[in-house]
């Protein structure tokens, strides 16, 4: 979808990015032949259905949005806003755009994980908090002790990315309640180096985290749908 920005061809996916649309797509195909049966008198799969293929949207941007931010953040080279050329500071502009609408949708798609986890499996998160996060799905799982064969492969999963994930959530937090993160960066730079050039903040550091973050998405959906897959075949 994005790769045109630089002449490249579109994506093959390859890796555990393959395997996870695959599985969501299974996961569909399944969905879809029950409902042609007639197997969908309440229309549940039809909401499972169309739940999952926003799923695979959201994870095709997400992607395509760290590949941009990666490429563009490549091309930056000056430690600071006021030493880069004209086009190199479009390419920082365009960097800032692609992270922080990667980092904006990795939680937006986790959040809707967690209301397809929390309905599949029957979990009722809503009782102890009207709005969750997939967060709190998780602690809930891990609470009751359901499907732990599923619940605990996604905990590991959070709590080896429990860092990166954290300053993450940090940075769209700030986004969306506070200011946008490049000027809280300056804020704080302001503050400590007042009348000193800012220098730009940690793109390398925000590029590793983004990395990361989009292994936590592709890591949860594919252990979902696999379980996922597994369930829909015995009902």
């Amino acid at each position: 979808m994005l790769r045109f920005l630089f002449d490249e061809p579109e994506r093959e996916p390859q890796g555990r990015l393959a395997e996870t649309l695959q599985l969501m797509n299974q996961y569909i195909a399944i969905l879809h032949e029950k409902i042609e049966a007639g197997k969908d008198n309440d229309h549940k799969l039809r909401t499972y259905e169309v739940w999952t293929k926003g799923l695979v949207a959201s994870l095709n941007e997400i992607e395509q949005s760290c590949y941009a931010a990666r490429r563009f953040k490549e091309k930056i080279k000056s430690p600071s806003v006021s030493q880069m050329s004209e086009e190199e500071g479009l390419n920082y502009q365009r960097y800032v755009y692609f992270d922080k609408n990667a980092f904006i949708r990795i939680f937006a798609l986790l959040d809707k994980l967690s209301i397809f986890l929390n309905d599949i499996l029957d979990l009722k998160t809503e009782k102890i908090k009207p709005h969750f996060s997939y967060f709190t799905v998780l602690r809930n799982m891990r609470d009751k002790k359901a499907h732990p064969d599923l619940t605990w492969k996604l905990n590991d999963i959070k709590e080896s990315l429990k860092e990166p994930m954290g300053r993450l959530r940090k940075r769209r937090n700030t986004e969306i309640h506070y200011m946008n993160t490049e000027m809280q960066d300056d804020l704080a730079q302001a503050h400590k180096m007042y009348g000193q050039e800012v220098q730009l903040e940690n793109i390398e550091a925000q590029s590793d985290d983004l990395q990361h973050g989009l292994q936590m998405v592709t890591g949860s959906l594919r252990l979902t749908f696999d379980y996922a897959c597994g369930l829909i075949r015995t009902r």
